[in-house]
């Protein structure tokens, strides 16, 4: 009996104890300010200035740089230094590259879905639909490589003895302003092509939802694909555009999400004669209109300079 009551003691005592402990406070999320993606490197905004990225709701989700006419200039640069090496591959080989992207997509599709989920307020189910089409598009365009030579060049008849051969060439630099209302797939399904073909490309991600274009970067870099190919900018369309659309090193635009501000860049373009790109307002009406499987040639031949080489036979 004793010993019982010696038990119940100690057991209040215990509660009381706990009682009296001090309760522990909530942990702090730890919000993540994202970089930009220069060169292959993943430096801050020179400004040094960022953004908060926020859901549908309104809910603080991240933060973004926030970028400046120096990082535009320096991203020009960047694939402008990529341009020779990249288009000098074989076709074959950017093919591999793209197929590479494709596969480290995939090991992360579940991050990808789930930040749609949060940013986009999709459902899951529709998230992993655009997920899916994503991955599928750096596919698309990974066998594309080493067959639109085939579909757009070729040997030509000619009255005189001459072998007669088009072939075609990337343009060089080309600045996408990326869908606004479509950061994952139509993302992928603006830039894969430019660079698919041999390009390389300077894309402003969507202002609203950059988070998919950003963690699209860290896929890149760790896929094969060499520095500078695709330079990523984070921030505001109307600060960056003007600078962009009038660089003299810069060869073509893609204005799927200039939105308003398109005209103003097509005729800043038309100084410097850039070759400009501009789909109708149904480009960036969201996910939706980006998953069609088969979309074919459209988004890389805007991208395309035809050489024509003549060789004398018999002579």
């Amino acid at each position: 009996m004793a010993e019982r009551r010696g038990g119940k003691k100690a057991g209040a005592a215990k509660a009381a104890k706990a009682a009296e402990a001090p309760a522990v406070p909530a942990r702090l999320a730890v919000r993540k300010t994202y970089k930009l993606y220069l060169g292959g490197a993943f430096p801050r905004s020179e400004s040094g200035r960022s953004y908060p990225v926020t859901s549908n709701d309104g809910t603080h989700l991240a933060n973004a740089a926030l970028a400046s006419r120096k990082d535009a200039r320096d991203a020009v640069a960047a694939a402008r230094k990529a341009f020779a090496g990249w288009s000098g591959r074989t076709a074959y080989n950017r093919g591999q590259i793209l197929y590479r992207v494709a596969e480290v997509l995939e090991g992360r599709r579940d991050q990808f879905a789930a930040q749609a989920v949060a940013a986009q307020g999709l459902s899951r189910a529709r998230a992993q639909e655009v997920v899916s089409a994503a991955i599928d598009r750096w596919v698309y365009y990974a066998g594309w490589t080493d067959k639109v030579a085939q579909v757009v060049g070729g040997a030509n008849p000619v009255s005189g003895p001459y072998y007669n051969h088009s072939a075609p060439e990337p343009v060089g630099v080309v600045v996408v302003f990326a869908p606004q209302n479509a950061p994952l797939l139509g993302l992928t399904s603006v830039v894969a092509p430019v660079i698919a073909t041999g390009n390389t490309a300077v894309v402003v991600a969507s202002e609203a939802a950059p988070l998919a274009a950003v963690d699209l970067a860290e896929v890149l870099a760790t896929s094969d694909l060499p520095g500078g190919v695709v330079d990523l900018l984070t921030g505001r369309v109307p600060e960056l555009g003007p600078h962009l659309a009038s660089h003299a090193d810069v060869d073509a635009l893609d204005l799927t999400g200039a939105g308003p501000d398109a005209v103003a860049f097509e005729e800043a373009a038309a100084q410097t004669l850039t070759r400009v790109v501009r789909p109708g307002a149904g480009a960036d009406a969201g996910e939706e209109a980006w998953l069609d499987p088969d979309p074919g040639t459209s988004r890389m031949t805007p991208f395309l300079e035809t050489k024509t080489v003549w060789h004398p036979v018999g002579v």
